[in-house]
């Protein structure tokens, strides 16, 4: 539950002390990870980290890590390139079949068009056995708007006009621009139904172990749960 509380806490002044926020969201996904498998010299695939704080926590714990962003802007945003870092679309990844021991994706599927295209690529990446770390923030959470929420709850495109309106600006994540909304049911459905994956692990991300339960409710599991964690092992 402290870990709960200390996430919400940095959550809420992301925008004042994102180094803070991220830095924490990195070593908290490392920390989830480490359950399952060691990441000491192993090779993990960063997809769509940003600046590259995950690239930067799993390096600290002795792993081969790499950065594919496809927003050279994004990838620069604390001044200089990552160490690790390529330029690339998460949808072709520069990156042989079976390439990489772990995947991570953490809140970039809400940002894709297709987010069953770039599952595939990191299944595609991660070599039979592997684990693959996928968490999104779900649409009707009460963070789906992102900047924008929680009046995504009245419409997207309401909730941008009402942005506009008291900021003077268009947001940063437009939906069906850069953001789209992704829901639990459909997500957990698609990958339990894949036969070269297992669902390992299922849970909300920011909330404590005991939450689990509330992911085989549907309905309340898509208000409730501010971001869906799955870990997934390729099987095949």
């Amino acid at each position: 539950m402290l870990r709960s509380v200390r996430l919400f806490r940095l959550f809420l002044s992301e925008q004042a002390d994102p180094d803070a926020f991220y830095a924490a969201l990195a070593q908290d996904a490392a920390s989830q990870l480490a359950e399952f498998t060691a990441v000491r010299g192993r090779t993990v695939l960063d997809i769509g980290g940003g600046a590259g704080y995950f690239t930067e926590e799993f390096r600290s714990r002795g792993a081969h890590c790499y950065l594919f962003e496809v927003d050279a802007a994004e990838m620069m945003s604390r001044g200089e390139m990552p160490p690790g870092a390529v330029i690339a679309d998460g949808y072709w990844l520069p990156v042989r079949d079976g390439g990489a021991d772990i995947c991570v994706s953490s809140n970039v599927l809400e940002h894709v068009r297709d987010p069953n295209g770039l599952i595939e690529e990191m299944v595609r990446a991660t070599r039979p056995g592997g684990l693959i770390y996928l968490s999104f923030t779900n649409w009707y959470s009460p963070w789906g708007g992102h900047e924008m929420s929680p009046w995504h709850y009245l419409g997207a495109a309401r909730a941008e006009r009402r942005y506009q309106r008291k900021h003077g600006r268009l947001p940063k994540n437009r939906v069906g621009v850069s953001l789209f909304p992704v829901h639990i049911g459909p997500v957990l459905r698609a990958m339990r139904g894949r036969a070269d994956v297992e669902v390992v692990s299922a849970r909300p991300r920011y909330y404590p172990l005991w939450c689990r339960p509330l992911l085989l409710m549907p309905g309340l599991r898509e208000i409730a749960t501010w971001n869906l964690l799955l870990i997934l092992r390729r099987t095949g």
